[in-house]
């Protein structure tokens, strides 16, 4: 039998070998957060779900390469919906449900979205509200909730190479970029996740991140379909509703942030009052992780991954098999070594190639994972060779005649990420200095035990004024900005810092604001 070379060609294959097995199952406490009760599905339900929103899709308008909002949380219908889209060649738009108006709007235009999947929640019952309204502004066009879990049937078949999701990351421009990926690209990067984690039938995987973006998709949605396993959903993050899931489930692998896995190892009563025999290996990234953290639960004999990845299909994954020791799994990541990726470390004053150990360079990704493009690509995102600009800085270490693994050293780009979620200083910044008391501001990352960072902000005042955080955040709530990206911090100040070119200087600004 051929391989499948798109992602519902894998849900078939699943659903023909797996049939009657638990395939996707809601958090216990969905009523809290979405209507209806958790719902549990084998694989044929799965696929009968999957047709029925394909057909109301279809019924909407739908056509191959239509491009289709979607807003929901962790619910079973996000997982249906998109891969509803993915059978009939429909292009899956997905948001966090933290995104209001001010993203949707910019999203809806650049997308050009023609529909849009969502509902109501208790914490947004304006949610259909909003949307409907940004699709006005936009020309018009359905506003659906999602699919009733009923039979249909779609005979549409897309091609490895068409576009399958656009996904929004933070950019350096002041707006989120939309990235396209194609199916091909989403099962590269599974195939070597499902590979490396040795991801079967038998693992019962747990989703906390929203299935919207790299994370979500690439690093749960796409090897859950690849490997026919089974897939559990919990949103918004809540410990004990989590752990709970993680014992009655006998989950197997999950993925969780560096900071509460800190604090999960710090509490030993906690620990002795649960039950992880099930567990085998979690996934963690978005921050350092601490050594001490990664060997703790390796003595527990729970394996902790290191992970790096960007939605534009940059990935790096270190695990036991690659880098066995866990202090240097926590610094470090193996060089990609697989068929169709190919990197280079580039120094960003010479442009040259960085082969020596301990020399920064920007990383940058090439091969069967890489986008070709952002939708609104200026081509500014790849180099001369054609190889993504990650923004990332790694260094090479080990053997100074061969090294063999990679560490971080900082980010390029202006990215603040909070707790998981990444935000555009740039984009705050626009935002921020349209307030009529602030002359200019820079947005910077801060340090967090819980969160890893949090987003803080330098501001100049105009002659006369002392606005406050208070006065900022109202003034973004006014332009209905995504909570997340609320600063939480605010300094007056009477000049930002400048070198000689007149950039501002933010790790003088990060200095002041080191302590935890």
């Amino acid at each position: 039998m051929s391989e499948p070379s798109t992602i519902d060609s894998w849900v078939a294959r699943s659903v023909g070998d797996r049939q009657a097995a638990l395939a996707l199952a809601d958090a216990p406490n969905r009523p809290e957060f979405f209507g209806g009760e958790p719902q549990r599905l084998t694989w044929l339900e799965v696929d009968e779900a999957v047709d029925a929103a394909a057909s109301m899709l279809l019924e909407a308008g739908a056509a191959p390469g239509t491009a289709v909002g979607i807003q929901l949380p962790n619910v079973v219908e996000l997982p249906v919906t998109l891969l509803a889209c993915f059978r009939i060649g429909v292009v899956a738009v997905p948001f966090p449900i933290q995104h209001r108006s001010h993203e949707l709007r910019h999203g809806v235009e650049t997308a050009d979205i023609s529909m849009f999947v969502t509902a109501g929640r208790p914490d947004r019952p304006d949610q259909v509200a909003t949307v409907t309204q940004v699709m006005s502004e936009h020309g018009g066009g359905p506003v659906l909730e999602p699919a009733a879990l009923r039979g249909g049937e779609s005979t549409i078949t897309p091609a490895p190479r068409d576009p399958a999701t656009v996904c929004w990351t933070s950019g350096t421009t002041g707006t989120p970029k939309g990235v396209p990926r194609s199916h091909s690209m989403w099962l590269a990067s599974s195939s070597f996740q499902v590979s490396q984690l040795h991801i079967g039938p038998d693992d019962n995987i747990l989703c906390p991140f929203p299935v919207v973006n790299m994370a979500g998709i690439g690093g749960m949605l796409v090897p859950w379909v690849h490997a026919g396993a089974a897939l559990f959903l919990h949103q918004p993050l809540d410990l004990q509703v989590f752990l709970g899931q993680i014992q009655t489930e006998r989950i197997t692998y999950t993925v969780v942030p560096p900071a509460a896995l800190n604090m999960l190892l710090a509490d030993e009563g906690l620990l002795e009052r649960i039950d992880l025999s099930s567990i085998r290996a979690i996934s963690s990234g978005s921050a350092p992780l601490d050594p001490w953290m990664v060997e703790g639960w390796q003595q527990r004999g729970i394996e902790i991954v290191n992970v790096f990845g960007s939605n534009e299909g940059a990935s790096l994954l270190s695990t036991a098999a690659s880098v066995p020791d866990p202090a240097e799994r926590a610094r470090f990541f193996p060089l990609p070594d697989r068929e169709g990726v190919t990197t280079r470390l580039v120094g960003l004053d010479t442009g040259e190639d960085i082969t020596a150990a301990g020399i920064p360079g920007e990383l940058r990704f090439a091969g069967a994972t890489v986008f070709e493009g952002y939708l609104d690509s200026t081509g500014e995102e790849f180099d001369e060779r054609g190889f993504y600009r990650t923004g990332d800085m790694f260094e090479l270490v080990g053997d100074p005649g061969s090294p063999q693994l990679l560490r971080f050293v900082d980010r390029a780009k202006d990215i603040i990420i909070r707790g998981g979620m990444n935000i555009s200083a740039a984009e705050m910044e626009a935002l921020i200095s349209d307030h009529a008391d602030i002359v200019e501001c820079a947005a910077i990352g801060y340090p967090d035990r819980d969160l890893g960072e949090r987003m803080g902000v330098f501001a100049v005042a105009a002659p006369g004024t002392s606005p406050t955080l208070d006065d900022v955040i109202g003034h973004l709530r006014e332009r209905d900005v995504a909570s997340y990206k609320l600063p939480e911090r605010l300094e007056l100040i009477d000049a930002l810092p400048r070198n000689p070119v007149g950039k501002v200087v933010k790790p003088e600004l990060r200095s002041r604001w080191e302590s935890l």
